[in-house]
């Protein structure tokens, strides 16, 4: 029998220590802002989340206020806490973990105003949502890139300001909302908006333990645990006890931390030579080594915090190149650090970097090296009418050539209507604008006297778009005769007409064992074009992995999105040499054909084979998809971009 009590100790979590010390960063200076653990499925996220909960102090609360205001704090009071204060009867309260669901709304999260209340008594009643209980608390949400992006933002907007601001029908509510915020997610399922990355303070890759000992280690714990929670948790409580003292310790110990003008200098060169945009990592990087500085109980710091706070802080704000780890480069930071103090003692001195040389680009790829390739002109996306059907399911246009909207219960709301049943979604703002020429001749003691006749419903519309998604292969095979060129001429001007429309484009590529996700769908065309310049080739083609990992993209697309309408557009040879299991590489990828067939994606085949002997492997893989099949050669520059409408874009 398990207690709420019984919770697995943060101390007795065997390695992963660098999750365990963002967390611990997290507990002691929250304004760090939260960290992401990225990694595989059952390697302890949730359990470290709740541990951490358990492991921090009980600290004093306001009785009785649902924020769990602290009441020595005057200014980061709620309200109602600032209007009784001194008078406020506190107690004390451990912290807890608030999780928030995956199919959470938008009103489940930043809590909502009761209308009904509004209108009865006249006095606002608000209705907390996750954002108010994790006040003070930890918000773990899990999975956080199956998220809305808009909840993401939502949640990412209060934990930067430690408050929630919710605005509904012109009637406005604030309160704080101030918590150490807890991502996981798994990386295999998508990835997350680099926008959205960058606003987590911490990222933490997180992989399985593949020591055997360790492994072991972790069974023989868990197996403790759970046959003798109570002689377990006692083991582990002088460890979890003296934990909790250093946080506290180095909590006390934050303020006075300094950071000196030459390792703010260290800091900035680190984030120039790393390449991480904007300034948000300059700063993180500051408040993560000044916090480690503390925890290890110094009040000055030093070259060594801030090599510890860049591994927590850079290996998710770095630009990658295609196909390589986003992983920090431990030999370029020393290099950074070097200069940095370099340049105190000689500031004229430039270092020349000899990695950022092009490579070559007139030598002749094979399977085994990568080439980069010129990108081709953009081509003139042709309004002349095709041969081809114009569209498989054609959609209503506005003059901009934007889509045609939808309504939809989880659209912004553009107007009202008389509803014909009430339902819940009541628009307040129009239904007091039909009762106000009525007021004079009601009677009744409510602040605004309302009939139904005077009740107006929300119209919420979205935005039907596509989601086109690029499938390319980048094997050597592909690197012949600047076919590559042409193919990126091809992209970007299909890209271009996917910005008019206002669709999200993605893009996956494959090659030698593997394929990725080298842009998540995304609105922004100026990303796709910077990806498609860096755009390596060379190796095998593991044709049935780009498909594969292309259908799993469209899936997690069409979860977020019902309304998106997927397409896939694969450009390859067909030639493919890896297989997913034991089967041929031909089969695999037949299968996986077949399979985003059956989900109804449509698709349209890009054939770049050149050469005296076709093989017409890409013209069985398009039959497989039930796609629109035409050849590289055939197209004209500007008509690809009015070819791929023709598969109902």
């Amino acid at each position: 029998m398990h207690h709420f009590d019984d919770i697995y100790p943060f101390s007795a979590i065997v390695g992963q220590e660098q999750m365990k010390k963002a967390l611990i960063l997290n507990a002691i200076n929250p304004r760090i802002g939260g960290v992401l653990i990225k990694g595989e499925k059952g390697t302890a996220k949730s359990t470290a989340a709740r541990a951490l909960a358990h492991l921090l102090p009980s600290r004093l609360v306001v009785d009785g206020c649902i924020f769990g205001c602290n009441p020595a704090d005057v200014k980061g009071m709620c309200v109602d806490c600032q209007k009784k204060y001194p008078d406020l009867i506190s107690k004390s309260s451990t912290m807890r973990v608030v999780e928030l669901p995956i199919s959470a709304t938008e009103d489940k999260v930043v809590g909502s105003l009761d209308i009904e209340h509004a209108l009865k008594k006249g006095e606002r009643k608000f209705e907390p949502g996750v954002l108010a209980q994790a006040n003070r608390n930890i918000l773990y949400v899990d999975e956080v890139n199956l998220l809305n992006d808009h909840i993401v933002d939502v949640l990412l907007d209060a934990a930067a300001m430690g408050m929630n601001f919710i605005e509904r029908e012109g009637v406005s509510y604030v309160h704080p909302s101030s918590f150490i915020l807890i991502g996981t997610m798994n990386p295999e399922e998508g990835d997350l908006r680099p926008q959205l990355l960058d606003r987590f303070g911490l990222c933490v890759d997180i992989e399985g333990i593949h020591d055997a000992e360790m492994r072991v280690e972790v069974i023989r714990r868990r197996q403790n645990y759970e046959s003798m929670p109570e002689v377990f948790i006692g083991s582990w409580q002088s460890d979890e006890q003296d934990l909790r003292e250093r946080i506290v310790r180095a909590q006390e110990l934050l303020p006075r931390v300094a950071v000196s003008d030459e390792m703010l200098q260290m800091i900035a060169q680190i984030c120039i030579d790393m390449a991480v945009d904007g300034h948000r990592a300059d700063i993180v990087m500051m408040k993560t080594a000044a916090t480690i500085a503390a925890f290890k109980g110094r009040t000055e710091v030093n070259e060594e915090d801030i090599r510890e706070a860049a591994e927590l802080v850079l290996s998710h704000r770095m630009r990658r190149q295609p196909f390589s780890e986003q992983q920090m480069d431990k030999e370029k930071m020393e290099q950074s650090i070097q200069k940095s103090q370099q340049e105190k003692k000689q500031p004229e001195q430039q270092e020349q970097n000899p990695e950022n040389q092009k490579p070559k680009e007139n030598t002749m790829p094979d399977g085994s090296t990568t080439t980069q390739f010129a990108e081709g002109q953009p081509f003139k996306v042709n309004q002349k009418p095709l041969a081809t059907p114009r569209r498989i399911d054609s959609f209503k246009r506005e003059g901009s050539g934007r889509r045609s909207v939808t309504e939809s219960r989880d659209g912004k709301y553009v107007r009202s209507r008389i509803p014909e049943t009430i339902g819940p979604d009541i628009a307040l703002d129009a239904t007091i604008r039909a009762a106000a020429p009525h007021q004079k001749n009601r009677e009744g003691v409510l602040a605004v006297k309302i009939e139904m006749s005077d009740l107006r419903e929300k119209v919420r519309e979205r935005r039907m778009g596509n989601t086109v998604l690029f499938v390319v292969d980048a094997s050597g095979s592909m690197g012949a005769q600047q076919r590559m060129t042409a193919v990126k001429g091809a992209i970007l001007s299909l890209l271009i007409d996917a910005y008019q429309k206002r669709d999200r484009v993605g893009l996956v590529i494959f090659r030698g064992k593997s394929a990725e996700v080298l842009l998540p769908p995304t609105s922004s065309v100026e990303l796709a074009r910077k990806y498609m310049q860096q755009l390596p080739v060379g190796g095998k083609t593991p044709l049935a992995h780009g498909l594969s990992k292309a259908f799993e993209v469209l899936q997690r697309e069409k979860m977020i999105n019902q309304h998106t309408i997927p397409r896939l557009i694969l450009i390859s040879d067909g030639k493919a040499n890896v297989s997913m299991g034991s089967g041929s590489p031909m089969d695999d990828a037949k299968e996986v054909a077949a399979h985003i067939r059956d989900a109804g994606i449509s698709s349209l085949v890009i054939d770049s084979e050149k050469g005296f002997i076709a093989f017409g492997l890409a013209q069985t893989l398009s039959d497989e998809l039930g796609a629109k099949y035409l050849k590289l050669e055939d197209l004209q520059a500007d008509q690809i971009a009015d070819v791929v409408k023709g598969i109902g874009m």
